[in-house]
């Protein structure tokens, strides 16, 4: 019997290296690409060099659309953390009339079609006369990556011993004591990996940017999707390749986070 499950175990184990490699080979082929001698889109690669990386450095609105990015992803982060860590705080410790709705409201950006939400914030900035096109794009990306603050705080939260905050206002301490003394550090790691996921996700925006974004304000994955529409340039290989490696970071990031998290 031992054997038979042993069997399966490892029947099981090659599927899923297999569907993992399936997964895993588009990328790898443009990584592959990205460090190509050509100026085309050539696989296998002919030789090695870094060739389109210095293209992308060279050519016209690859990097300032990439600061653009970085510049609103980090805005668009700390706006969020601000909002959406004391929102689950007060949806998972509050009992208050209402709370599930509050919850639905703040979550429904998660469930909505990222088309819709693009479609309404271009509506409703337009009749608010909001013309500044960085302004539009923080405040559109913080709608859209504030539900994963929320969701992955409030999970925090939630791991964290009420008793631990009632013990410490018994022993005298305030309400703004506990939530900094006690409550804040014990988040911290929830906080971090959060602020992490909202950079990703606001970093790699592309439908909200699209609709929202002024034509002087385009973001690298909205300048990455023009590029496919109208050229397909190598040096998207290069791009490619240079985002995943933030992936990865980011990735090993909050895992790495999370292990010192479990282990304190």
């Amino acid at each position: 019997m031992e054997q038979r499950l042993s069997g399966w175990r490892v029947a099981l184990g090659f599927v899923v290296a297999l569907i993992l490699l399936f997964l895993l080979l588009p990328s790898l082929i443009t990584i592959a690409i990205s460090f190509g001698n050509s100026n085309q889109i050539v696989f296998p690669p002919r030789g090695f060099s870094f060739n389109l990386f210095r293209r992308f450095f060279a050519e016209e609105g690859w990097v300032s659309s990439t600061w653009l990015s970085i510049r609103v992803a980090t805005l668009s982060t700390f706006l969020v953390l601000m909002l959406g860590v004391p929102a689950a705080y007060a949806l998972t410790r509050g009992r208050f009339p209402g709370r599930r709705l509050l919850a639905l409201f703040l979550l429904s950006p998660m469930l909505v079609p990222h088309v819709a939400i693009a479609l309404a914030l271009y509506v409703y900035f337009t009749e608010i006369g909001l013309s500044q096109g960085e302004l539009r794009l923080v405040a559109a990306h913080s709608i859209a990556t504030l539900p994963f603050v929320i969701v992955t705080a409030g999970a925090g939260l939630r791991h964290i011993d009420p008793a631990l905050e009632r013990a410490a206002t018994v022993m005298g301490a305030s309400r703004l004591t506990v939530l900094r003394r006690v409550t804040l550090p014990l988040l911290t790691p929830s906080i971090i990996t959060s602020g992490l996921f909202a950079f990703l996700i606001s970093f790699d925006e592309v439908v909200i940017s699209w609709f929202v974004a002024r034509p002087e304000y385009t973001t690298l994955p909205v300048k990455m999707f023009s590029s496919i529409q109208f050229e397909v340039s190598p040096v998207l290989a290069a791009i490619s390749t240079m985002l995943t490696a933030l992936s990865v970071v980011i990735c090993v990031g909050v895992a790495a986070v999370q292990k010192e998290a479990r282990s304190a």
